[in-house]
């Protein structure tokens, strides 16, 4: 009976949703193999309860137009939320889904689902005072594998200057590695991977990012036949996402595992990945995808492909899913503000040992927003 009266206490009720748009500049101006970044937006949300319990999420929203992220929260999915049970996720999560369907069922939309699913999922977990990867039902211990992000395009920054940057990572314990590849000839593509792979010796693995660099696959073998002596570990994204086609064609074609889904929105269109085995990694962005929530779903059925998870972007988040898969892989990491500078709005960071991420023991995610970085970086207030 004193548990009842104990759990008759608490008031799951959600009194208010609220969210705010962040842009950071970044210190350099920043390439991918098409593009340039100078800034980064997100999109902050803050789900309370009657309970006095809260949760946050994010995610990026893009170098510009991250208000349209915003909007989506406010107007689309704030009144639905207001009023209902926090604990009825999955519930939350298909009338939201629904509600919304003429608006997109990805882009800015599903982003803006994501940011509440993840809000919902922390604020729950921090009201069972449990770590986000304990409360999901937690298959890992203390650490985590991870990979050290970074190789990307910057004025003046030689092939030995690159060699460089890795050799640092590997010095730091980490024993697998990330750069971008395809903004330059494959001649000059060779001789960045051939300084990467010579800077962190032959047993660090190493993983090319394209970003979406090629649009036909002839091309992307004429550079993979640059890349295959290097021993890649993997090829990301080296199409359009929208070109499943052609991942599967050069998933045949070539002995690196093709890596892709950071973009990529829903279950369904996982599901024609899968079937059309166009990749052997998801990689899956659970701010991008639809939440938390979905992206679960989505790892159970790649766990039947036998595919393995390594989610994009905010290690923050993701090195609790990856604690809670068993069919996950890495955490990407950012071991600096200068790409992923959503780390300035974080008032604690993620430590590591020896190229495991610890997975965070505090309630929830384990952190929360710097309150004085999100006033010296805010667009507009909260609301």
């Amino acid at each position: 009976m004193a548990n009842e009266t104990s759990g008759a206490t608490r008031d799951s009720r959600i009194l208010s949703v609220e969210a705010r748009t962040i842009r950071i500049p970044l210190d350099h101006v920043t390439s991918f193999s098409t593009r340039k970044v100078s800034a980064r937006e997100y999109t902050l949300v803050r789900v309370r309860t009657v309970d006095g319990q809260e949760g946050i999420g994010f995610c990026y929203s893009g170098s510009r137009g991250g208000m349209l992220v915003t909007h989506a929260v406010r107007e689309l999915f704030q009144p639905l939320l207001v009023g209902q049970d926090a604990l009825r996720v999955e519930g939350l999560w298909r009338e939201m889904y629904q509600d919304t369907l003429l608006h997109g069922r990805a882009g800015s939309t599903m982003r803006a689902l994501s940011i509440l699913d993840v809000a919902l999922w922390d604020r729950n977990a921090r009201a069972a005072a449990l770590p986000l990867a304990q409360y999901l039902g937690g298959c890992a211990s203390q650490t985590v594998p991870a990979y050290a992000s970074g190789g990307y395009y910057l004025e003046g920054k030689t092939p030995e200057h690159l060699g460089q940057e890795l050799a640092g990572y590997v010095a730091l314990g980490f024993k697998a590695v990330k750069i971008k590849v395809g903004r330059f000839a494959p001649r000059e593509e060779e001789a960045r991977i051939k300084a990467a792979r010579a800077a962190i010796g032959p047993d660090v693995l190493l993983m090319l990012d394209a970003n979406n660099a090629w649009s036909d696959l002839p091309t992307a073998l004429e550079y993979m036949k640059r890349y295959e002596p290097y021993d890649p570990y993997w090829i990301e994204e080296p199409f359009s996402p929208d070109d499943i086609e052609n991942h599967a064609q050069l998933a045949r074609r070539t002995p690196v595992a093709v890596a892709t889904g950071e973009i990529e929105a829903g279950r369904w269109r996982h599901q024609e990945l899968l079937e059309k085995r166009a990749a052997m990694i998801l990689q899956t962005d659970a701010a991008v995808c639809g939440g938390i929530s979905e992206w679960r779903r989505i790892a159970a059925v790649a766990a039947g492909f036998g595919v393995t998870m390594c989610p994009h972007w905010f290690h923050d988040l993701h090195v609790h899913l990856v604690a809670a898969t068993p069919n996950a892989g890495f955490v990407e990491y950012f071991s600096d503000d200068q790409v992923l500078n959503f780390r300035r709005l974080v008032d604690r960071q993620l430590s590591f040992d020896q190229g495991r991420l610890v997975v965070p023991d505090g309630p929830g995610l384990g952190f929360g927003f710097d309150p004085g970085a999100v006033e010296a970086y805010a667009v507009d207030k909260w609301a």
